[in-house]
């Protein structure tokens, strides 16, 4: 993973993970070109986990490409409760109607924000020492706040803040789940995803009926009735009703249940995944040196296909995996 968070800075220098091989991976069988692609009015700039920014200020979110133009200039963060979150050079939050519809609005934070998520009137914020807080848009000033452990180094992919009725969960980057009731503007809880000293922040948080799973760079929790955890270089993961799909630094397909329980694996040897979707009866990766691999879902067959790709930053939308000026759909 390349690109760069600019503007987020750290107590100790903001690293990134990444991986180098001496060798690539080269699959066996190639079952031809990937055919259906397409093109975006311009490349890619930014990405963040909920949408990408084009060089041309257009924004593409997991539906697709956005006519509406925002500054290159700013840092996006995330779109979210209908609207395009960024900060800018200012370090103030700027909050566009993601549909062009409205006025927008300015947060004078005058701090460093590594992620934030807006649910009504509320704005759950995770400045970049870690600290916690709930921003009121009606009132125009922050509402709630709690420290907690600032880190040395972070992995880039920062999960924003998730939403769920009058919670709010922070992902934090020190491995931890802060879970906070927006109403009483308390601390209910606090989970531990991973204990790392290292790029130990939650990259990962989706909650299906009344099942959580988050992940670190190192590890996987699942969390229903109680918590499960198993220990994995984690690349990227899909996550449905039906299951768990990742992609290790390993070259590694693994699928899992719900709740963590090992279902398959498949091995692809010296391969940098850049990609994860999970559409209909297949699980699909991308490889960065311009594969395709589509598999069955439990893991025990698989095809090869061209891409015209060699890229490591790629956005996952809905149906299609975005990168540079172009998209290729996996419907």
């Amino acid at each position: 993973m390349k690109h760069l968070i600019t503007g987020l800075t750290f107590c100790g220098a903001l690293l990134l993970v990444g991986c180098s091989h001496k060798e690539v991976f080269k699959p066996k069988a190639v079952k031809g070109d990937w055919k259906t692609a397409g093109r975006l009015t311009a490349s890619i700039e930014q990405i963040s986990q909920s949408a990408a920014l084009l060089e041309n200020g257009h924004i593409v979110t997991k539906e697709g490409e956005k006519l509406l133009k925002i500054s290159t200039k700013n840092r996006l963060i995330n779109v979210s409760g209908g609207w395009v979150i960024t900060q800018n050079p200012a370090n103030s939050l700027e909050l566009l109607p993601e549909e062009g519809i409205g006025n927008s609005m300015l947060l004078e934070l005058n701090r460093t924000v590594a992620a934030a998520s807006i649910q009504d009137d509320t704005v759950a914020i995770l400045f970049s020492n870690n600290e916690m807080a709930l921003y009121s848009l009606q009132a125009k000033k922050i509402t709630f706040k709690e420290s907690s452990s600032a880190p040395i180094a972070v992995d880039a992919r920062i999960t924003n803040p998730y939403f769920l009725k009058d919670l709010a969960l922070f992902l934090g980057l020190d491995g931890k789940i802060v879970i906070v009731n927006t109403t009483d503007k308390q601390v209910l809880r606090s989970i531990i995803v991973g204990s790392e000293e290292y790029f130990n922040n939650i990259t990962y948080l989706n909650v299906i009926e009344n099942n959580m799973v988050a992940a670190t760079g190192n590890g996987v929790l699942a969390l229903s009735q109680k918590e499960e955890r198993e220990k994995y270089e984690v690349r990227d993961i899909a996550y449905t009703s039906e299951g768990i799909w990742l992609t290790t630094k390993q070259g590694e397909v693994v699928a899992l249940s719900p709740t963590l329980q090992y279902k398959g694996k498949q091995k692809f040897p010296f391969a940098h995944f850049v990609g994860i979707s999970v559409q209909n009866d297949r699980v699909y990766v991308l490889e960065q040196e311009g594969y395709m691999i589509a598999l069955t879902k439990n893991l025990l067959s698989y095809d090869v296909y061209d891409v015209d790709m060699k890229h490591d930053s790629v956005f996952v939308g809905n149906d299609r995996f975005y990168f540079d000026d172009r998209y290729i759909s996996i419907k």
